[in-house]
């Protein structure tokens, strides 16, 4: 009588812990809300040194607070804020940017990568409605793209090239 009921107490366990949230695993979106990374904070205010050296006021124009992501990203890397376009590359960069878009350059390519990547998860989670259990859907989503730094590891080292130590085993 006792081994029934200690069964049905590890059932019942197991179903509810089974019930935990999967935090950003979870490929579904959350709902409608908003996307809070398309929200850029401002610079903090300065009070410059000599008022009467300010420029005019232009309606319509930049604020010296407002942000420039792709500028300061480029600034914080080590470049030159204003090298945006290929007109201001560097001349020591000048083989890398002709490296880099030797096979041409997508101007949409992120727009064009999230198309193709919501296709792909919808493909691959046609059955993942259907588990009885939870699941790591990002996991499964792409287990076939997974590297197993290990085995790759292992492979160049028997092909006898020289590799860094891999971390120790778990």
């Amino acid at each position: 009588m006792r081994f029934p009921i200690a069964l049905m107490v590890v059932m019942i366990t197991l179903a509810v812990s089974a019930c935990s949230q999967t935090g950003l695993r979870d490929l579904r979106p959350a709902g409608t809300g908003p996307d809070e990374f398309l929200i850029l904070p401002n610079k903090p205010l300065e009070q410059p040194s000599d008022f009467s050296a300010l420029p005019a006021p232009t309606p319509g124009g930049v604020n010296r607070t407002d942000t420039n992501p792709k500028a300061e990203a480029v600034a914080a890397l080590g470049g030159a804020a204003t090298a945006l376009d290929t007109s201001n590359v560097p001349s020591g960069d000048g083989a890398l940017l002709t490296a880099a878009s030797r096979h041409g350059v997508e101007a949409n390519v992120r727009a064009d990568l999230a198309a193709e990547d919501a296709k792909f998860r919808r493909r691959e989670n046609r059955t993942a409605r259907f588990k009885l259990f939870p699941v790591d859907r990002y996991k499964e989503a792409y287990r076939r793209q997974t590297l197993d730094a290990r085995r790759t590891n292992r492979i160049f080292r028997n092909a006898g090239a020289v590799t860094p130590s891999a971390p120790p085993a778990e």
